[in-house]
């Protein structure tokens, strides 16, 4: 029997008004009409799967008595089609977020994130773990869970090192090995600078109509005073100490911040520490040059017995450090449109600070007044107990207790 050579443009004009069930079955039909070699030439003609094929056939030929009544307006059989890789492969998710977590970057305040590593790195990477999976398909799922994306460039965030992103992933693995041994993890920075007084603060909160707040119209009228909220935010229980200092955001005044965060809070959750690891910005009071800030560490860890590690995030990416987004974030919803009118009156508000997360904030008033200008000498240096890495011994160190 000669094929009927008008199959396609016959096609053509009727798929669009049929649903994908009557297409299936159309298209059995005629290649049932055509006999041997049917099904091959009807999939060549339309360009349709042989499988769809021959599941048209098989619903021609089925006896009327197999057919459930209230399943004939079905397109598909109940539980039709194919599954979600997610769903079939249970440790896929958990694979890929392992693989793309120290390389996530963007704004950690919004839901949309992006990722240096390229889809084919990742699949990779799960297909070595066992994962049958593609790029493509890892880019449906990258994108099902608000990934965007973008190239590995760097834009905005001043002058890049070559190994910045090296230093992530630094930091990244050395925070798990401090994880796996129940050693404590800290983030540490200085919040911004707040003056005391009746001024205006960004945001809104609900009140009555008819009683706003009288505000000083300028805002440089204050009490003289300020505070400078110092945080140190505990990666494994989601906990914060906020040391609220009144005088000068100074290295000393921020390893007394995290004396304090351990005398009342860490020594009791990390009875059997031995070290601890820290995560502080490239600059600032705790920055990587500092010499008080390394002096300091050292009275520390004499102090307590602890050895100290330090990992310092590049130039120009604090805003990857954990404390920003974990912490500070919902301290300034906390106290958005309120003014900061007292020291108490700060205090409570950076107490009251609540996210989905269960963040636990403990707040306490710092009145040590810490001097500025003090100087360390090279003879002072050479005597402390520091351990450079060789990675970036600049930004990774260890502080060792020094024998009394």
């Amino acid at each position: 029997m000669e094929p009927d050579l008008t199959l396609k443009n016959r096609y053509e004009k009727i798929c669009s008004h049929l649903d994908e069930r009557a297409r299936r079955i159309w298209l059995g039909n005629e290649a049932l009409a055509i006999g041997r070699g049917g099904i091959s030439y009807v999939a060549k003609e339309t360009k349709v799967s042989r499988n769809t094929i021959k599941k048209g056939i098989e619903e021609i030929q089925r006896p009327p008595q197999q057919v459930i009544t209230e399943e004939k307006n079905r397109i598909r059989h109940k539980g039709g089609g194919r599954k979600n890789l997610v769903q079939i492969d249970k440790t896929l998710l958990s694979d890929l977020y392992q693989s793309i977590e120290p390389f996530v970057r963007g704004d950690f305040e919004s839901s949309l994130l992006w990722t240096t590593k390229s889809l084919r790195d990742i699949a990779e990477e799960l297909q070595n773990k066992g994962h049958d999976i593609s790029y493509r398909t890892v880019g449906t799922i990258l994108n099902s869970l608000d990934f965007s994306l973008k190239a590995n460039k760097k834009t905005d965030e001043g002058k890049s090192n070559i190994d910045r992103d090296q230093q992530f992933l630094y930091i990244y693995n050395r925070c798990n090995e401090f994880f796996q041994e129940k050693q404590p993890v800290i983030s540490v920075d200085t919040k911004k600078k707040e003056l005391i007084g009746n001024q205006k603060n960004i945001g809104k909160y609900l009140r009555l109509k008819d009683d706003p707040i009288n505000l000083n119209v300028n805002d440089s009228i204050s009490m003289g005073e300020k505070v400078i909220p110092y945080g140190v935010y505990d990666l494994t229980n989601n906990n914060s100490w906020v040391n609220v200092g009144i005088n000068h955001d100074t290295a000393e005044f921020s390893v007394d911040s995290i004396r304090r965060w351990w005398k009342l809070m860490g020594k009791e959750l990390y009875p059997n520490a031995k070290k601890i690891l820290i995560t502080s910005d490239y600059g600032g009071s705790n920055g990587y040059r500092i010499r008080l800030w390394k002096r300091e560490l050292q009275k520390f860890s004499n102090e307590e017995n602890l050895a100290i590690f330090v990992s310092h995030f590049p130039s120009g990416t604090s805003k990857w450090n954990k404390i920003e987004h974990r912490l500070f974030s919902f301290i300034s919803i906390a106290w958005r449109g309120r003014p900061l009118i007292s020291y108490q009156v700060t205090i409570t508000l950076i107490n009251s600070a609540k996210a989905k997360t269960d963040l636990h904030i403990d707040a306490i008033l710092d009145e040590t007044v810490y001097s500025k200008g003090i100087t360390i000498s090279d003879e002072e240096m050479n005597s402390l107990n520091i351990i450079c890495d060789s990675f970036h011994g600049e930004w990774n160190y260890s502080i060792e207790p020094q024998t009394p």
